[in-house]
């Protein structure tokens, strides 16, 4: 069998960490999204169709034509017009029923092989909020009746998570542009399901990334499911009260206090003398300096924090060095929910506490303090003493 992994579009909502890489490649601790998919697939498929555009010279180099005995091809949406335009592109290399995937949301294999024992069938997950997603409306029989696609009254707590099962006869349907003026693969589903039964298979385990604060959640997610492993050097005079993933060649200098789950990738050093809490991930090559303080962060590889800095609830890109004192604010004086620009548009996070992204190559002077939900755009820099209260872009 064969599975089509949609990962062509430019991750708008989760800039500027994809104004140099594209989505489907962030990390989560040592793998991408995309390499955590195709390891999902491993024994379900033996090819998949990687529907590319955006930087997709980026995943053709990082991936290659084979992933762990699954074969790689790909197809470039070159103008992109929606899912549905994706998937159709690739089906050409398609001989009848196939997976398909969103490039850029965390599936699990188990819940991959439930999806395949089903035909034709869409996964599907319960979530406290469906008004963020497609809503999928179920008759009384369990199968499904139609998807609603981010209506702002609660009509299900059922999701979608855009994997399906399907057969390529799907593509026979004609669909028209959306209002967003986009061919939406959904809509193939409800011309569908007006001829024939569509199964609906409910997830265990799904872990959207739609905005740059689902990586913390995706980060949280993964540090629960992985067991301590210390291939670093531990020095004496440093305390671990928690889940510590320490990669190769770094090194956790005395006085350092790691509280919580922490992943610490390869060749960093941490310390001496700072405080980390999970949920914390650090990439390869890193740098976290004396009296530095990290909580609830990613840390992308080929960064450093400097002396006396504090980041909370944030992204820092790759390759940035926040400049000694440096201080992300996280929470708002009336306790508010933190609000962020997003293509024009203040857009609420929900969650009370939420610092700064940072793109790659950022480079704080001494002292910078940052708003809470303001973000740093790739390449820039800040003056010593800085006080950071709009976006730096």
């Amino acid at each position: 069998m064969k599975a089509i992994i949609l990962a062509a579009g430019n991750g708008v909502r989760l800039q500027p960490l994809t104004l140099t890489q594209p989505k489907p490649l962030l990390k989560i601790l040592d793998k991408s999204i995309l390499e955590h998919n195709l390891e999902q697939l491993r024994g379900i498929v033996k090819e998949v169709i990687l529907v590319v555009g955006y930087k997709g010279e980026m995943i053709q180099k990082y991936i290659g034509k084979k992933y762990k005995g699954i074969s790689i091809r790909y197809v470039w949406q070159k103008n992109p017009q929606g899912t549905g335009e994706a998937a159709k592109l690739a089906s050409k290399y398609i001989k009848d029923r196939f997976l398909l995937l969103n490039g850029d949301d965390f599936y699990l294999k188990k819940d991959l092989k439930k999806l395949v024992e089903r035909f034709p069938a869409i996964l599907t997950k319960k979530v406290e909020d469906p008004r963020n997603f497609a809503a999928v409306i179920l008759k009384k029989n369990e199968k499904i009746k139609d998807i609603i696609e981010k209506s702002e009254k609660k009509i299900s707590d059922l999701a979608n998570t855009g994997a399906y099962y399907l057969s390529k006869k799907i593509f026979e349907y004609k669909i028209s542009r959306s209002k967003r003026g986009e061919y939406e693969f959904p809509d193939y589903l409800r011309e569908f399901v007006k001829d024939h039964d569509l199964f609906c298979v409910k997830a265990n385990d799904w872990v959207p990334v739609s905005y740059s604060w689902n990586l913390l959640d995706a980060v949280e997610f993964f540090l629960q499911k992985t067991k301590s492993k210390k291939e670093g050097k531990i020095e004496k005079g440093a305390t671990i009260r928690g889940k510590l993933i320490l990669g190769k060649g770094s090194v956790v200098r005395a006085g350092t206090y790691i509280l919580g789950s922490v992943f610490v990738g390869k060749n960093c050093v941490i310390g001496p003398n700072c405080f980390i809490r999970g949920n914390t991930m650090i990439g390869d090559n890193c740098r976290i300096g004396q009296a530095v303080e990290i909580k609830n962060s990613i840390i992308y590889e080929n960064t450093n924090v400097a002396h006396l800095s504090y980041v909370g609830d944030s992204i820092i890109g790759q390759n940035c060095n926040l400049g000694a004192g440096t201080i992300v604010a996280n929470l708002r004086h009336d306790d508010a929910t933190i609000k962020t620009m997003i293509k024009g548009d203040l857009v609420d996070t929900k969650r009370r506490k939420f610092g700064t992204v940072f793109g790659e190559r950022v480079k704080t002077g001494i002292g910078t303090l940052i708003y809470p939900g303001r973000k740093i755009w790739s390449h820039k820099t800040t003056l010593p003493g800085e006080v950071v209260k709009e976006d730096v872009n």
